[in-house]
């Protein structure tokens, strides 16, 4: 009962979220909720670390950028576009990258990385260091218009459900376990007759659609896809949001990119500052909470839950003992009076 109130709850502060808070900075937030969400289901289930997945948000931004704003392509066929070309990336990172492990496998996807944003700079129809912009957003399947703000948010958070949905049943389905087998002990899964490669491949491909899905939609969100995007920044900005909200969690990275994006809004003023303010932030969050948030908080609510049932199973438990110990004392009351008429009797 007390998780369908908190879940309603929840609904009901993101329906009415866009009436307080600013429209576009919380289509910002759920846009790196679902960035930091494919890192986590790379890294956190899959126990693979990548220093690469800005060039999966960033291509992604782009290609959508200009198959809209070029080609008169529908949001949806961009949001399309743009996440086929970030799975096709990121299979050609996967191919290489799973070559090795550990700290290797992240220096290679950070090299990647570093390809593709030289490409993203030098390349024609990026528009190098201006990038692409203004973009438009046109009409959903060409009967919705998506420039109001509201409406793009109610649209946005739709896409954002469905795809924690999408990596929740990801997580829980055989092909989940199988990643948990990998993560937890890869030898004893290759033992097991399991092809660890392409496994991880796959869980590669997948994390980077994820990704892409998020850059695409962002840059219809703000209109723009520049190099910020595929900068390496990124990648270490996704790495920092799931530390944060907690590495294994379903939530603890959407909790990480909203504490994130917040902190890059209201301290802008701070200029570089902001950086700082950010870097203490970690070091608190790691000392204090060495799971994340998430990680930490998740396992103190479930104790008060059990603690709450026990409780309430207390009095229940007591007045069926009282129950069994009075019915218990009937026989032998009416034994005794027996006894007692028996002595009385001539």
């Amino acid at each position: 009962m007390s998780r369908l109130v908190g879940l309603a709850l929840l609904i009901a502060a993101a329906l009415l979220a866009p009436f307080f808070v600013y429209p576009v900075l919380l289509m910002k937030v759920l846009c790196f909720a679902i960035f930091a969400c494919a890192f986590n289901l790379l890294f956190g289930f899959g126990g693979l670390l990548s220093f690469g997945h800005g060039a999966f948000l960033g291509s992604a931004a782009y290609v959508t950028g200009h198959v809209v704003k070029l080609w008169g392509f529908t949001p949806e066929l961009g949001l399309l576009t743009g996440t086929a070309a970030a799975a096709a990336l990121g299979l050609a990172f996967a191919v290489l990258a799973t070559r090795r492990q550990g700290i290797y496998f992240a220096m290679i996807t950070f090299g990647l990385a570093q390809m593709v944003y030289f490409a993203a700079l030098q390349l024609p129809f990026t528009g190098g260091e201006d990038g692409l912009q203004t973009v438009p957003r046109r009409a959903l399947l060409g009967l919705i218009d998506l420039s109001s703000n509201i409406t793009m948010y109610y649209f946005v958070l739709i896409l954002f459900l469905l795809a924690l949905g999408a990596i929740w049943r990801i997580v829980h389905s055989p092909f989940g376990q199988v990643l948990h087998a990998i993560r937890d002990n890869e030898q004893r899964a290759i033992s097991l007759g399991y092809r660890v490669n392409e496994y991880k491949i796959l869980l590669f491909v997948l994390s980077a659609a994820f990704a892409g899905f998020a850059g695409a939609l962002k840059c219809l969100v703000v209109g723009i896809a520049t190099l910020t995007d595929v900068y390496w920044h990124a990648s270490g900005e996704v790495v920092l949001m799931t530390m944060l909200g907690g590495v294994g969690t379903m939530l603890g990275p959407v909790v990480g990119a909203s504490l994130v994006v917040g902190i890059q809004n209201y301290f802008a003023e701070l200029g570089a500052w902001v950086t700082m303010i950010q870097g203490a932030i970690f070091v608190v969050v790691v000392m204090a909470f060495r799971r994340g948030i998430v990680g930490e908080l998740a396992p103190l609510l479930q104790q008060y839950r059990a603690r709450g049932r026990h409780a309430a199973r207390l009095p229940s438990a007591a007045a069926a003992a009282g129950d069994a110990s009075a019915a218990s004392a009937l026989p032998a009351a009416a034994a005794a009076s027996s006894v007692q008429a028996a002595d009385r009797a001539p």
